[in-house]
């Protein structure tokens, strides 16, 4: 591997433009693709083979009416004033109008207008009215009454008990991510522009919202601090600025090139976000690592450019190529769970980190063939005395933990565990409009509703019902059977009709919880209504099954639960074998799992923590208390463990590398850290920096996941493979490296350290370099 590495790295650097055309041409195809079609990213979170997935099927299939998106605005009255004041009402009804009338909202009025004229003839009328008589009156004190024009009831219009606030709920024609872009805002807008002139605000649920924006302010401002760090750990901005182009084109080729088949696979936009992120954080690092190695093999072996960038590539390039290595390990784990939005995001993120790979091993020695000995510019050689100073700082801190290596190992074991102390607590959901921060309209909505009709009205659920048999048609007086037992249901606030198909075969009713979307009683009542449903089931001769932002958000949650110790299994499997063919020992992989296993344990703590237990949130700009998403764990768990293991990879193999050339055990623990941890320190920080970048995105899913990934890195960077490794690999001595000896003789040399390198093609002989070369 070192040897192959070698002889690629001196080539792009030799023949430069060859290998730069190359990827020019990568990028203008994937440029022209994005732009003669049109990205298509989904917001839907769907896991197929889960009772309320299979509902919401069905429906499409039978009422595909009620299969369509749905939308929510709530109307505030102006101070002072009520909904049923005249001028407030005839701007809410023409706010109303203009909403059904806007493209692809379905106007239920004309059905209505159908219906009401087939008089008693109407299945639709005569289902509403045994329906509503079986349900009674809400059992709240804020139970809403219907908006009335011309002495009828407008559709999907309710007023508040007090008269302050009205609800519209209608729904689109099609899945939400499945709209022409801008159709939610431009519906929005519609309803503003007759609403507001007479002081209506309009107030978007957390449903109504466009895909959220993949690159904002914050993770710019991101990219800037690595940009920062790269420019005071290189001295150089040519040098600074080579990481930073080889993960901008990593993320252009990779996550673009995702976008030009968004046509033919649905990819969500948390896929998008993760491989952005991934591409960032690991373009960065991977190429800061071979810049590292190439500089410091000009200013202390004193070889040329073109040397040093071979033989960088053959050792700083291996490590990178088997830390990448990892990480899409990490992520094709995914694909083992069987859930399609989890293999998507996998594929597309794992996609993004390969080409990464594939940039740092061969771009990036074409662009150090084009800078040549620039790489080091005569101002930066004055500075080698006073890294020599920080080499120096960098083998007292590490003789320090070798020294102290109880205490440390204690320390890092200790500060992860009380941290993982609040995951015990963790509880995982879909994000609502609590979610968001206070200033977001999808928050204000969340809370306008809530206070004027009751918590439930945030996330109503919808009941399927259908007949036992084929063809025949649901009766009133079955609907009103099933409404009154489902009435009994402790929880449930009112029932109405929601639709029910041409057919007459299968019906929705709309059931309001007490609680909200995320409470412990709305889930209750979920878990509460299946079990009564196979009684129903029984005694009314139909078939029952309940769907909506609740129900899903329990499926969703023990899907993955159940799929976690597989893949958790899976993919420890997989690394432990990697990680034993790369250091052939058995206790650095084996301290390197169990280190990662408590570096993820805080992390589930800190997200607990911050974002459902509301502490610290001032810190990022968070004022939300919310369930852990449901994705969040596996996701953070596999792309995780896949980083954790690259700074593994760089500061252990320096370790081998001075053992393996003659240095003792413990010596090599100290130099190997000396040598690294800098390097490894800086990629750990541009690689928060990136992460934390995304914390600030207004959707609380990014959000969530940038806050657990910077955390996570911080915690397992600098506690785990800054503190924890070498005190252990200190401890254990040479025990460290050993590994029995049949085994040793099965497993390939891959060369990681570049010793055969070295054996085959010795170092020439020390030369300075010419000072008219220099930049």
């Amino acid at each position: 591997m070192s040897v192959l590495l070698y002889r690629l790295g001196r080539f792009a650097y030799g023949k430069p433009w060859y290998v730069i055309g190359g990827w020019l041409a990568v990028m203008a195809t994937v440029v022209v693709l994005l732009a003669t079609q049109p990205v298509k990213l989904s917001n839907e979170v769907r896991i197929d083979g889960t009772p309320a997935q299979e509902v919401v099927d069905e429906l499409a299939d039978s009422l595909p009416e009620a299969s369509g998106g749905q939308g929510m605005l709530a109307f505030k009255a102006p101070p002072g004033a009520r909904i049923d004041d005249r001028e407030v009402r005839t701007a809410l009804l023409a706010a109303v109008d203009a909403v059904y009338r806007h493209d692809h909202v379905v106007d239920v009025r004309k059905v209505l207008a159908r219906e009401v004229a087939r008089g008693e003839n109407s299945p639709l009328l005569r289902a509403q009215a045994a329906v509503a008589q079986a349900a009674g009156r809400p059992s709240s004190d804020k139970a809403p009454v219907p908006l009335e024009a011309d002495g009828r009831p407008v559709p999907g219009v309710i007023v508040s008990a007090d008269g302050s606030t009205a609800l519209l709920q209608f729904q689109f024609d099609r899945q939400t991510f499945e709209l022409p872009s801008g159709t939610i805002d431009s519906t929005v807008e519609a309803a503003e522009r007759k609403a507001e002139p007479l002081g209506l605000e309009v107030l978007p649920s957390a449903a109504m919202m466009e895909i959220p924006e993949i690159v904002g302010i914050g993770e710019a401002v991101g990219v800037a601090v690595a940009a920062v760090v790269l420019l005071i750990t290189l001295g150089s901005t040519v040098a600074a600025g080579l990481p930073l182009a080889i993960a901008l084109i990593g993320v252009t080729v990779g996550v673009g090139g995702a976008f030009t088949l968004s046509t033919v696979f649905e990819i969500h936009s948390l896929a998008a976000v993760l491989a952005l992120m991934l591409g960032l954080a690991v373009g960065i690092d991977y190429a800061l690592f071979i810049v590292s190695r190439e500089r410091r093999l000009i200013l202390d072996d004193g070889l040329d450019a073109r040397e040093a960038t071979g033989r960088a590539l053959g050792t700083a390039g291996s490590a990178v190529f088997f830390a990448g290595s990892t990480v899409i390990i990490a992520l094709a784990g995914l694909l083992v769970i069987g859930i399609t939005l989890l293999s998507t995001m996998a594929v597309v993120a794992a996609a993004t980190v390969a080409v990464v790979v594939l940039l740092a091993l061969t771009l990036l020695p074409a662009l150090l063939g084009l800078v040549k000995e620039s790489i080091c510019p005569a101002r930066y050689r004055a500075r080698t005395r006073q890294e020599a100073v920080g080499h120096e700082r960098a083998l007292r801190w590490g003789a320090r933990l070798a020294h102290h290596r109880y205490a440390a190992l204690a320390a890092a074991i200790l500060i992860p565990a009380i941290l993982a102390v609040p995951a015990a607590d963790m509880k995982m959901g879909l994000p609502s409009g609590a979610s968001y921060n206070p200033d977001t309209a999808q928050r204000q909505s969340y809370e306008l509703v809530g206070d004027a009709y009751g918590p439930g009205h945030n996330g109503p659920l919808l009941v399927a019902v259908s007949s036992g048999a084929d063809g025949q048609r649901l009766t009133p007086k079955t609907l009103a059977a099933v409404t009154s037992d489902l009435r009994g249901v402790e929880g449930v606030t009112s029932l109405s009709l929601a639709g029910i198909n041409k057919s007459g075969t299968t019906a929705v009713l709309s059931l309001v919880p007490a609680g909200g979307p995320n409470d412990d009683a709305t889930k209750e009542l979920v878990t509460a209504v299946r079990d009564k449903s196979a009684h129903i089931s029984e005694t009314r001769g139909t078939t029952i099954g309940i769907t909506g932002f609740t129900a899903l958000a329990i499926d969703v949650s023990d899907r993955l639960g159940d799929a976690l110790p597989l893949y958790v299994i899976t993919v420890l499997g997989l690394s432990l074998i990697v990680l034993l063919l790369v250091f052939r020992s058995v206790l650095v992989p084996v301290t390197a799992t169990l280190g990662f296993l408590l570096s993820i344990g805080a992390t589930f703590g800190l997200t607990t923590a911050v974002f459902q237990w509301g502490r610290l949130q001032s810190l990022i700009g968070l004022d939300a208390t919310a369930p852990v998403v449901s994705l969040l764990p596996i996701i953070v768990t596999g792309v995780l463990y896949g980083l954790a293991m690259d700074y593994q990879m760089f500061l252990v193999t320096s370790m081998r590398e001075a053992h393996i050339h003659g240095a003792t055990a413990l010596d090599a623990t100290v130099t190997g850290f000396a040598r690294a941890g800098s390097v490894v320190v800086a990629a750990a920080t541009i690689m928060v920096s990136v992460f934390a970048g995304f914390v600030f995105n207004p959707q609380p899913m990014i959000k969530q996941a940038g806050f657990a990934l910077a955390a996570g890195i911080l915690i397992d960077a600098f506690v785990i493979r800054m503190t924890l490794i070498p005190a252990t690999m200190a401890l254990a001595r040479e025990k460290a490296w050993w590994i029995p000896a049949r085994l040793d003789r099965l497993l390939p040399d891959l060369d990681v350290e570049g010793d055969k390198l070295a054996q085959k093609i010795p170092l020439p002989r020390p030369h300075p370099a010419q000072p008219q070369s220099i930049g």
